[in-house]
């Protein structure tokens, strides 16, 4: 059984019924989740929801005995594994691998790939087995997936209360005035474009630190440290400051061989031994050199 609890953070507070269990059930057509719920296959806090219209609210709990449909399916895929222990495996993500299934994504996803020699807990949606954070697609670098359910309701606790410390390194378009600086600016989901994300007067709170490590002949090399983490949050507020990143078409970034964007160190606390752990995916061949290691 499907568990959605609305979070007083969730993207899904004010939304349909129907439409959330769409976003998180990409396999299934609206017209299917729609028949799931008028035939009271779909508990709203502990009761059969109403109708597919009802609004979600924070502290709302959604249970459903999902179809049997299958949605994963385990694939070989070439990892490579930073770390791994019974409770967690840490993965340096290649740009233009994706995450989990989707609207959309035909390819092998990273969970089929993990799935081949394990086995990933589902908690609220088995698309996406032990996922606990979000790399975009064409952005590489550390990503943490939990392999207990005691490893994925520890680590999704700690990115939800932001105690985890995320580093990045992006080199976006032109040269910056100041050396760093912190890009506080509201996210929400563009209107006038569903599938991108823009600075919204009414949208979520966002936050996101940068350090301009290098100044290029075109562009800057910045160290980046999200404080938050919407989608597509650190494209957004780069983009924001008139400087988006390399290689980022949705967001107005000048073509480049891919997106300049990498996920480079990861620190956050092991669920069971409970000591701080940190990880790093060496910066690609892609990225101008420095030395990354002397960042604190």
């Amino acid at each position: 059984m499907a568990e959605i609890r609305i979070f007083e953070e969730s993207d899904h507070i004010g939304k349909r019924l129907d439409q959330v269990l769409a976003l998180e059930f990409p396999d299934l057509s609206r017209t299917e989740i729609q028949a799931e719920i008028r035939s009271g296959q779909v508990q709203l806090n502990g009761e059969a929801a109403p109708k597919p219209s009802v609004r979600l609210r924070v502290n709302d709990t959604v249970h459903w005995e999902l179809p049997n449909k299958s949605i994963l399916t385990p694939a070989e895929l070439t990892l490579d594994i930073l770390f791994e222990d019974r409770q967690l495996v840490v993965i340096d993500k290649p740009s233009g691998l994706v995450v989990h299934p989707g609207a959309g994504t035909e390819e092998t996803t990273l969970v089929e790939g993990l799935l081949v020699e394990r086995q990933l807990p589902i908690s609220d949606d088995p698309a996406r087995p032990g996922i606990v954070h979000r790399l975009d697609k064409e952005t590489s670098g550390v990503i943490v997936v939990a392999k207990t359910l005691e490893a994925l309701d520890s680590l999704k606790r700690q990115f939800t209360d932001r105690s985890t410390e995320k580093h990045y390194i992006a080199v976006v378009d032109g040269a910056y005035d100041a050396t760093d600086g912190l890009i506080d600016a509201p996210i929400g989901r563009d209107p006038a474009l569903p599938q991108r994300m823009s600075i919204q007067a009414g949208g979520r709170p966002s936050q996101t630190e940068f350090t301009v490590l290098e100044t290029l002949a075109h562009s800057s090399l910045l160290w980046v440290r999200p404080r938050t983490g919407r989608t597509h949050q650190i494209r957004v507020h780069l983009r924001y400051t008139g400087h988006s990143v390399l290689g980022d078409e949705k967001y107005g970034g000048k073509t480049a061989e891919r997106l300049m964007l990498h996920a480079w160190r990861l620190i956050l606390r092991h669920p069971t031994r409970n000591e701080m752990m940190e990880f790093r995916a060496a910066v690609p061949k892609a990225f101008p050199d420095f030395s990354y290691d002397t960042l604190d």
